[in-house]
């Protein structure tokens, strides 16, 4: 069993390698350094795109967070360091209607002296839309959807597949050359055009990275109350929130269950200030 203290005297002043191609030191960093006063060092060497690419060309083989995993260990072996991070990104179907672009952020903080890996997580609406235009005009329209110049675009002929992109435009006159040979490139004057959507290139990505930093540092700062290791955390909501009408369960939240991934202790905690369910929400009051 390992030894901890709170999550700053461990880690005030000490360093954490964070292998990136896409500017989230920036991001990642000044979180942890006020959360818990770890420094993050920038680790290159290593070419990150080959985990897999938004744009398809390469595509990611692990799940989200065995992926991250994997950007820490290869970040912390070619630094020799004990302690790494890494942060991935997955774009989906929002989760409420399937119908909205929707970002979902991990970042890894893993400690090999401690044994430890925590994962923060941070979600919500993306700006990640793709189209295949047929005209310049188009291209604009998408674009000013697409909130560009400060959200960069990518480019392709013919297709969402063909690897021939151009990645990172930033302004309207790389975006009209982009355009102009992507038209010439494409065998039926199609071109689709989309957000870029590595770190550096997209404001609201960057949003939800520091949101998933905030979570981490969260878990780092909450401490299991029997053997004090950090990331005691929720772990399981708990239903059964009685109906303020007919008393009856229902499926809304009643209590979280709380664990530490160290030593195995659990509790239960009761959700403060929410003594009844709406009645709405009861299936014997409302069916």
């Amino acid at each position: 069993m390992h030894e901890f203290t709170d999550a700053r005297s461990m880690y005030q002043g000490r360093h954490a390698v964070l292998l990136t191609q896409h500017g989230k030191e920036a991001i990642i960093g000044p979180v942890l350094q006020a959360a818990i006063g770890c420094h993050v060092n920038l680790v290159g060497g290593f070419d990150t795109d080959q985990l897999g690419t938004f744009t398809r060309d390469i595509p990611r083989t692990g799940s989200q967070r065995e992926t991250a995993i994997k950007k820490a260990r290869i970040g912390m072996r070619l630094a020799d360091s004990r302690l790494g991070l890494a942060s991935e990104g997955a774009f989906v179907a929002d989760p409420y209607t399937g119908l909205m672009p929707w970002n979902v952020e991990l970042v890894v903080f893993i400690d090999d002296d401690k044994g430890l890996e925590l994962t923060g997580m941070a979600q919500g609406p993306a700006k990640s839309g793709h189209r295949a235009v047929n005209n310049w005009k188009e291209v604009v329209t998408f674009a000013e959807e697409a909130e560009f110049p400060s959200h960069h675009l990518v480019l392709m002929p013919n297709d969402e597949h063909d690897s021939r992109s151009c990645k990172g435009i930033s302004d309207w006159t790389a975006l009209q050359k982009a355009y102009d040979h992507a038209v010439s490139l494409s065998s039926k004057g199609v071109v689709v055009v989309e957000n870029d959507l590595r770190a550096y290139c997209n404001p609201t990505r960057q949003k939800i990275i520091a949101s998933a930093t905030d979570n981490l540092a969260q878990k780092l700062g909450s401490s299991c109350p029997v053997c004090a290791a950090p990331g005691y955390w929720m772990t399981r909501t708990v239903t059964g929130l009685p109906c303020a009408i007919c008393a009856r369960a229902t499926r809304q939240p009643l209590a979280d269950t709380w664990s530490c991934w160290h030593c195995g202790h659990g509790e239960e905690k009761r959700r403060p200030n929410v003594r009844y369910a709406d009645p709405s929400q009861c299936d014997r009051c409302n069916p």
